[in-house]
């Protein structure tokens, strides 16, 4: 008897098969809530077809997990309990978002010393999620580390590194996928030449790529550096999520977002819920009302660099700094300082977790002799194209209100000088 399900319609991927046990976590609460939030909040303001969600995006990783585990099996023993294990936990691995994703990771970072990683493993070890993973006979401590990429199991480290890698599973979908329904088509990378060219070397079970999938290698890579600058990184985009993390900070107390003392507490917020919550609050209600007739913030001042020892942005991502060159700021602007924001792309607030790996480390790659022997290889000694991405993207902006940009412009630049154009260091 099959131990298929049936199949599920991707926009990506065509049909996608899912297992009768995939089929009992699928119909959870937990999974279910990432139908109502958003993949990409606040780039729908840019991109009008962003508006798809992580339920889709969480499919989407579990099928090319299954995929990539299924295509390593052909060369090394791996049973079918690992395979499923591996596809269940890809699938659960943002299980852990807040409402508008990463913008509410803010709050949990700054309140609670928590990410939606830690909050992913807590929610598969707590919530109902765990008594569905016992009963088709899965431990839910092992699921919930794998899924954040923290099993380390000795001799299997490429089962970790299937799901949380510098080339991972959940990359590999995002680009693909936020590409498309943004529009912005930096995603035509062949992600499949890149699932099958992976493989495992000693000593510890390490995931590898093989150096036939170069080209694929370097337009994935540069895809990635693309969507980050046009999509992610998007300034109107990152002035909705400082806007809507803004909200969330000045209604936290009111609407009780860090009281959670059980899984529900968590999952009672989603990208529906806490709107209308922020939207009737005394502390938000001006800031989702200035969204909700696309009143946003203004770029007054824009660095940006891609130059390896870049000081300064690692500097103005530490909270003190930041609000006191903040004051600098508007104190020269003669305006008040609550009308200033400094903005770099991988600060806690609104924090991109993927952007702190944005640095393509050297990704082990090998090189097969006639005898099948497999051969590491340091990729930036191959690739020209890969040392070049090595470099940091560093975005430091400065917004304020639309009728107080002029003067906040001329401060800035008093505080950062003149912004000089964009340089890429080789």
């Amino acid at each position: 008897m099959s131990d298929d399900w049936g199949f599920m319609k991707d926009a990506i991927y065509g049909y996608i098969i899912i297992s009768k046990n995939q089929k009992e976590i699928i119909d959870t609460y937990p999974m279910q809530r990432l139908r109502r939030i958003r993949q990409l909040a606040g780039s729908e303001y840019v991109y009008m077809g962003a508006t798809h969600c992580r339920f889709s995006h969480s499919l989407g990783v579990s099928h090319l997990a299954e995929q990539l585990i299924t295509n390593l099996s052909r060369e090394v023993e791996i049973s079918p309990t690992q395979i499923e294990k591996v596809k269940i936990a890809a699938m659960l691995h943002d299980v852990g978002h807040g409402p508008f994703s990463h913008i509410s990771e803010s709050l949990l970072i700054n309140y609670l010393g928590k990410t939606h990683e830690d909050m992913t493993s807590w929610l598969i070890q707590k919530s109902v999620l765990q008594d569905k993973l016992e009963k088709i006979g899965h431990n839910s401590d092992e699921i919930s580390k794998l899924a954040v990429g923290k099993l380390r199991k000795n001799g299997e480290f490429f089962m970790d590194q299937i799901i949380s890698s510098s080339v991972d599973v959940d990359a590999l979908d995002y680009i693909v996928r936020d590409s498309r329904f943004s529009g912005a088509e930096y995603g035509f990378v062949d992600i499949f030449r890149l699932i099958y060219s992976m493989n495992i070397i000693s000593p510890n079970g390490d995931l590898a790529i093989d150096l036939t999938a170069l080209s694929a290698l370097e337009a994935f890579l540069l895809a990635r550096f693309e969507s980050f600058k046009s999509i992610y990184f998007h300034k109107t985009s990152r002035a909705v999520q400082i806007m809507i993390c803004d909200a969330l900070d000045k209604a936290k107390e009111e609407l009780n977002f860090l009281d959670i003392k059980n899984p529900e507490d968590y999952l009672k917020w989603d990208d529906y819920t806490t709107w209308t919550m922020l939207k009737n609050s005394k502390g938000a209600n001006a800031i989702i009302n200035d969204l909700c007739h696309r009143r946003l913030l203004k770029v007054a001042y824009e660095q940006t660099s891609h130059v390896k020892e870049e000081i300064f942005p690692t500097i103005v991502t530490k909270d003190k700094v930041r609000l006191q060159i903040e004051e600098e700021i508007a104190e020269i602007a003669g305006i008040d300082p609550d009308k200033v924001w400094i903005d770099v792309p991988n600060l806690p607030s609104v924090p991109y977790r993927h952007s702190i790996h944005f640095e393509p480390m050297e990704i082990p790659v090998f090189q097969k002799t006639r005898d099948g022997k497999k051969i590491k290889k340091r990729i930036t000694e191959i690739s020209n194209v890969i040392r070049v991405l090595k470099g940091f993207l560093n975005i430091v902006r400065v917004y304020t209100f639309d009728d107080k940009r002029d003067v906040v412009s001329k401060a800035a630049e008093k505080v950062f000088g003149i912004p000089s154009s964009a340089k890429i260091s080789m």
